[in-house]
């Protein structure tokens, strides 16, 4: 009996110690239970967060996103591996992400602005791109309203409508908007929702800031040569800065890039030196700068620009010398955003001293308004020398040696900017002026300094003569005034733009398909047409491969066929005549003018732009003075 007790009592203990392993079994599995717990809630709100932030598409998706919490719920109950959890939701991600990814891609293809962009650019505006819905019967646009974003539809229909007319529906994969990336445009159509519809949205600064830096890693990219690779070769156009990071070479030829000046003059200690300008005005420079806006008084107005007004004016010491004062309210620079602009432009005008661009004499300001004076060039500007050509001779173009003349100006101002590491960027007939000798002269306008090998990103110029490069946003430079140079001879033979049309949209998308889509009418010889074509380069076929980029700059310009025979050296003394000399009148005839305007005020007569300027002998004053001198604000 005592042998049967003492092994039930062994088995017991036994039994208490397996009881007790069970317990603590237990705890580290509940604990273990509780982990999982707290994973799949956090997997949970990891999906919640996706869905989110990456909007699956479609209804298909949101389906999908039902069983997939379905099965998080099951794998819960049954505390399946929450590894297994995890990578399925990886693979949901992902593959619903690539579907919308490949319908965004899609859209950019069929776009003809967009379906040059590299695989790296398209996934990083995709990946900054947000989905959003609309419901059916609201506006994703409306006419006249300003446009900051792009938008791609992924399901559901639109309507694109203008003055109440229907253009066309928009279909799932179809993008619209697009010029809103490129600047701030003003929308000429509205998009309205025939049913819920649910679209993406890309803005202008970030598809603008991924093209930026896009380009700068093209720029600043390294790469790795073997023994005896060729860096550079003799002979090969040079638009690559280079510098060594490690390693040595060696070179075969010395290239020299040539200047305008044959020598460089340098000065050992203190030199002084008295300089005279080849069109230095009867005014003595000294006397400009130091000058105050009290010195000057108002001969008569000239016109209205952007931010203010231009006047004629003279130093009240020197009767019968006038400059151009262009009167700009500081309030409108500032909200507009063109501060720093103003005072570039500023700068790089009082560093310019050439013959064949409008000078820059001195700024002033006060409490609201600054102040530029220039001098004034009051022959008109080509423009209005076309539309006058056109009254006259019933054509609208000028005959080649006219063109050539006004062209051979401008080569001559680009080249002096190019040179100084400035690009012009709006090149157009209504930017050239005509002075008292009927020379042209460029009036400064969206100027910026770039380093040699840089680029900049500026959406800037005018539809119709920007080049390629600045439309497509890649970073532009220097040759993007070869191209508005091609341009500015086409318009100037022929009376009109190679890429015109009453819808921006097709004007950008005809300046990207390039000049060989262009029909050259008969008035353009085959020599001009030569130079346009060679000058209007599409980027895609390098811009650094224009007419006058390469180490010759415009040198390679002057020695075209289509050149040949003209002058240069006479354009450069101003020996040559112009093909049009301008009527400018006295500067007592100004004072007559200026006279009546305040004499018609005084007596209360209408003054204003038809009936005033309307008088016959005022309004072709007004034309005189280049109808576009009002360009200069």
């Amino acid at each position: 009996v005592m042998g049967t007790l003492r092994d039930l009592q062994f088995a017991l203990q036994l039994k208490i110690e397996e009881l007790r392993q069970r317990d603590t079994l237990i705890d580290e599995l509940e604990l273990e239970l509780d982990t999982k717990d707290e994973l799949i809630r956090r997997l949970q709100e990891e999906l919640d967060r996706y869905r989110t932030t990456v909007s699956l598409p479609g209804s298909s998706a949101v389906s999908a996103c039902r069983q997939f919490c379905a099965v998080l719920i099951i794998a819960r109950l049954i505390r399946t591996d929450i590894e297994f959890c995890l990578i399925s939701l990886t693979f949901f991600i992902l593959y619903f992400f690539a579907s919308t990814s490949r319908l965004i891609r899609a859209s950019f293809l069929r776009n003809d602005l967009l379906k040059h962009l590299d695989e790296g650019e398209i996934r990083a505006i995709i990946a900054c791109m947000h989905s959003t819905t609309i419901n059916q019967g609201c506006y994703v646009i409306q006419e006249g309203t300003a446009g900051t974003q792009a938008y791609v539809l992924e399901e559901g229909r639109l309507e694109m409508m203008k003055d109440g007319l229907k253009l066309l529906t928009v279909e799932p994969e179809d993008m619209f908007g697009e010029l809103a990336l490129l600047y701030n445009c003003t929308h000429t159509y509205s998009v309205s929702a025939r049913t819920d519809s649910r679209l993406w949205v890309v803005d202008r600064k970030s598809y603008q800031t991924i093209l930026m830096q896009s380009g700068l890693k093209r720029l600043s990219h390294s790469t790795h040569y073997a023994d005896g690779d060729y860096i550079i070769r003799q002979g090969a156009t040079g638009d690559t800065f280079y510098i060594i990071s490690k390693g040595q070479v060696k070179c075969s030829a010395l290239i020299l890039l040539e200047d305008i000046r044959a020598v460089s003059v340098i000065a050992a200690g203190e030199v002084t030196c008295l300089v005279i300008d080849r069109d230095s005005s009867d005014v003595d420079p000294t006397l400009l700068s130091t000058s105050t806006l009290s010195d000057f008084q108002i001969i008569c107005p000239l016109g209205v620009g952007e931010f203010g007004h231009v006047d004629l004016v003279q130093l009240k010491s020197k009767t019968k010398c006038p400059f151009a004062m262009r009167v700009l309210k500081k309030k409108l620079i500032v909200s507009c955003g063109q501060r720093e602009h103003i005072q570039r432009e500023s700068h790089i005008l009082m560093e310019t001293s050439c013959s064949f661009i409008v000078r820059l004499h001195n700024t002033f300001k006060d409490a609201e308004r600054l102040y530029v004076l220039t001098e004034a060039c009051l022959g008109g500007d080509l423009s209005n020398l076309l539309k006058d050509n056109k009254i006259l001779n019933d054509l609208r173009y000028l005959d080649e040696w006219s063109t050539r003349f006004y062209t051979a100006c401008v080569v001559k101002a680009l080249s002096f900017l190019h040179c100084q590491g400035v690009i012009y960027r709006d090149l157009k007939p209504e930017h050239v002026l005509l002075d008292e000798h009927g020379y042209a002269k460029l009036v400064l306008q969206c100027l910026k300094e770039v380093e040699v090998g840089k680029k900049t990103w500026t959406f800037c110029g005018t539809l119709g003569y920007m080049a390629p490069e600045i439309i497509s946003n890649k970073g532009h430079n220097m040759c993007a005034d070869l191209w508005s140079l091609g341009v500015f001879v086409f318009e100037l033979l022929s009376g009109r733009l190679p890429f015109s049309h009453s819808d921006p949209l097709k004007i950008l998308t005809a300046t990207i398909r390039g000049i060989d889509q262009v029909d050259f009418p008969k008035t353009i010889s085959r020599s001009a047409s030569s130079l346009i074509k060679k000058l209007c380069r599409c980027e895609y076929d390098n811009p650094s491969e224009r007419l006058g980029s390469q180490r010759n700059g415009a040198r390679d310009i002057q020695k075209h066929k289509w050149f040949e025979g003209f002058n240069w050296d006479g354009l450069c003394e101003r020996t040559l005549t112009a093909p049009v000399i301008p009527k400018v009148r006295q500067i007592q005839y100004w004072l007559l003018v200026f006279t009546a305007f305040h004499v018609s005020h005084f007596l209360n007569l209408s003054f204003s732009g038809q009936a005033f300027f309307g008088k016959r002998f005022i309004w072709p004053l007004y034309r005189g003075l280049g109808g576009a001198v009002h360009r200069l604000g």
